[in-house]
């Protein structure tokens, strides 16, 4: 075979492999533009949704536009929900595209890794969201609630309240991200045990009169049988 003949056989083998991937790349193509519409589409549609049953209302009233307001940024669990459906499609056509151009390691790549920690991320902002709104209520309801009851210390342990629910849902939010996990999980049961040495001093330098009354009056009651 002359060396003509071993460069048009190259050529022709090339050719029959361009066109044999032109339709799989049109048909990529097409599958990445329908995904970018359709999720586009249902995340819209999914805003829309949220906000017909007032959800960012719900929010609001539980913190969310106090955190807007210190973010400078408006916040939305409605927008969330469009964020998340939208994008949610959108890697979802990339693997499908990736599999018709048989771009096997690709498709791997984005099915074992990227899918699973966009899930995870998505899962981790939901959780900081939650415990962030969380906190502002319970700041708020355990405020009023010493506050009915006299208490002078109300801001100091609503304050509290809202600091250990922050920090509980930042230790979350990184053990769902799967960062330094086995740190957070140890920095998790140092926190469960300060507080529950903190509440057990407290419960002994508060409580202290108290339990002796009851004791007392036990004590009474066996000896007057």
């Amino acid at each position: 075979m002359t060396t003509g003949e071993i460069i048009a056989q190259s050529v022709e083998s090339l050719w029959e492999k361009i066109i044999g991937f032109v339709p799989a790349l049109v048909v990529a193509i097409i599958v990445l533009v329908l995904g970018w519409v359709l999720g586009n589409g249902l995340g819209s549609l999914v805003q829309k949704i949220l906000e017909a049953i007032k959800i960012d209302n719900l929010a609001n009233s539980l913190g969310l536009d106090k955190l807007s307001a210190r973010t400078g940024k408006k916040l939305s669990v409605a927008a969330f929900g469009n964020w998340l459906v939208k994008w949610f499609f959108i890697v979802a056509t990339f693997v499908a595209a990736a599999d018709i151009l048989e771009l096997s390691q690709v498709s791997s790549f984005l099915y074992t890794a990227v899918l699973p920690y966009f899930g995870s991320v998505i899962v981790a902002v939901a959780i900081m969201l939650i415990g962030i709104i969380a906190a502002n209520f319970l700041q708020g309801l355990v405020r009023h609630s010493l506050n009915a009851s006299g208490l002078q210390s109300a801001e100091s342990l609503s304050l509290i309240t809202k600091w250990a629910v922050l920090i509980f849902a930042f230790l979350a939010t990184l053990s769902q991200l799967g960062v330094a996990a086995a740190f957070v999980q140890d920095l998790f049961r140092a926190l469960v045990a300060m507080l529950a040495i903190a509440g057990g001093i407290a419960f002994g330098m508060g409580g202290r009169e108290h339990a002796k009354k009851v004791l007392d009056a036990v004590e009474k009651d066996l000896m007057g049988k």
